[in-house]
């Protein structure tokens, strides 16, 4: 037992790291001189940047596939079939997220190419680029953002009927991916931009996150709830 309630102390002490892990990475991952107006000419110049961001990006790719999996044994325990889901959808966000990183480094790519070429085949480049730039928003902003969210959904909606973290938790997350979602969708359907509505709307999620985080850190999960049949 003792090994037992060990295991499952790690198990959440780990799943809080990738959690922080998850927003840090997120955070670093951005690269302004691809979202700048002159990405074209300012990417290639900026090519630390553009590969630093890469970097981080494929570290989120843990976090995302790491925290569903590490949470599986308990989740499985209330309801099989929604933490598998969970596993799903967070291996489907690590695959948007290396899709994104592909198209990230063909920018990359591209704007040496246009460093090297004239002003008569300019136009085609900015058609390109504004072709694999909108893909790389709708990538990260929409395809991986709601695969993610919605892993984290079910199983805020586990932890929720099963008490094995705080419900006020849980249903700050249940919410919190709801508005994200909606971030997401809004966005694909261009109610919204990637402005000030769509980040407030993603802002309680990230906030959970980083509390869920703090909180398996440092208590766990409720040890009376966490083994129902036993």
């Amino acid at each position: 037992m003792k090994k037992r309630i060990n295991s499952g102390r790690w198990s959440g002490i780990i799943t809080g790291v990738l959690l922080i892990v998850g927003l840090i990475t997120g955070i670093f991952s951005v690269v302004p001189v691809i979202d700048g107006v002159d990405y074209l000419a300012k990417a290639s110049a900026s090519e630390n940047q553009v590969l630093i961001g890469s970097f981080f990006q494929l570290l989120m790719v843990v976090a995302y596939v790491g925290v569903p999996i590490l949470l599986y044994p308990n989740l499985s325990q209330h309801h099989k079939g929604l933490a598998l889901g969970s596993v799903a959808f967070g291996i489907t966000a690590g695959v948007f997220i290396i899709i994104g990183v592909i198209i990230l480094l063909l920018l990359l790519t591209l704007s040496h190419e246009f460093s090297k070429v004239g002003a008569e085949n300019i136009a085609y480049f900015q058609t390109l680029g504004r072709l694999l730039r909108e893909g790389r928003d709708l990538v990260n902003h929409v395809a991986t953002t709601l695969a993610f969210v919605l892993a984290m959904f079910l199983f805020n909606w586990v932890f929720y009927k099963s008490k094995i973290v705080p419900r006020w938790l849980s249903v700050t997350g249940l919410i919190g991916s709801v508005l994200s979602i909606l971030a997401s969708l809004f966005f694909m359907i261009r109610v919204i931009d990637l402005d000030e509505t769509y980040m407030i709307l993603n802002i309680p999620i990230a906030v959970q996150q980083l509390v869920l985080a703090i909180w398996l850190i440092l208590k766990g999960f409720n040890r009376a709830a966490q083994h129902p049949n036993k």
